[in-house]
């Protein structure tokens, strides 16, 4: 459910604007009128290129999918991970751990680890995890940002559909009248689409990541004071009380 949840908040979102307004006697096929969409859509990619580059927007559909699909983050697993190694590391030594660290899939855990098993002082260690981790937090921040900033184009790009319908509308005051309420139609369906695509769609992508990058860090924080834990030959039992004691349901909020 959690992995799909995305998934439901728009289908909800999605039946509950169009859903009242088709029970209020609305087309659909009003709304899908080609050029208001083509002038929210395309100005807010347009925009979005312009304030964050080509490289950047071109990987916004990597991020959707990181929002759709967010990896998941077993720290219970983790910990019982570190407990193990923590009881091997205090009968064989750091050194035991060596092979199986290179097999670890974890980027993070396999670095910090291996620094550990060189003999690298905790103080160094915990000074490159946190360099990692404020860039990473740079990283996800801008990513985000792209989001944040498509959710205030928008509106914009369907305000300036809506006057650009206007202008047409009265361009052609005294005309035929089905041109009339054609343009009408099209420009304040510029402004519908402008900010449901803002408000349904991408200020809340936007949110979603920020939520994925707080799981990370927090699942990164607790490998690396397990890691350093390990270093320092820690109890095993003392380790596992600290680590599950970091778990969101495991602490007071």
């Amino acid at each position: 459910m959690k992995r799909y949840g995305s998934f439901i908040g728009l289908a909800i979102g999605v039946l509950a604007i169009f859903g009242a307004y088709i029970v209020e006697g609305g087309s659909v096929r009003a709304l899908l009128l080609l050029p208001p969409i083509v002038i929210v859509f395309g100005g807010t990619f347009a925009t979005a290129i312009i304030g964050s580059g080509w490289e950047r927007f071109v990987r916004c559909f990597e991020y959707l999918k990181v929002a759709a699909f967010p990896p998941p983050y077993d720290s219970s697993v983790l910990v019982d991970k570190l407990v193990r190694y923590s009881i091997r590391a205090r009968k064989e030594g750091l050194l035991s751990l060596e092979n199986e660290v290179r097999t670890i899939d974890q980027p993070q855990l396999r670095r910090w680890m291996q620094l550990a098993i060189d003999g690298t002082d905790p103080e160094s260690i915990r000074t490159i995890a946190e360099t990692e981790l404020m860039h990473m937090s740079e990283r996800h921040a801008a990513n985000a940002g792209l989001f944040t900033k498509m959710g205030g184009y928008a509106p914009t790009m369907g305000i300036i559909g809506t006057v650009m319908g206007l202008i047409m509308t009265l361009a052609s005051a005294g005309e035929d009248p089905t041109a009339l309420i054609h343009n009408m139609a099209s420009a304040f369906i510029a402004t519908l689409w402008g900010i449901f695509s803002a408000n349904i769609l991408w200020l809340p992508v936007s949110d979603r990541l920020k939520l994925c990058h707080l799981e990370e860090k927090q699942f990164l924080e607790i490998l690396l004071e397990g890691v350093l834990a390990i270093q320092q030959g820690e109890v095993s039992n003392v380790l596992k009380a600290k680590l599950l004691s970091s778990l969101p349901g495991n602490r007071a909020e």
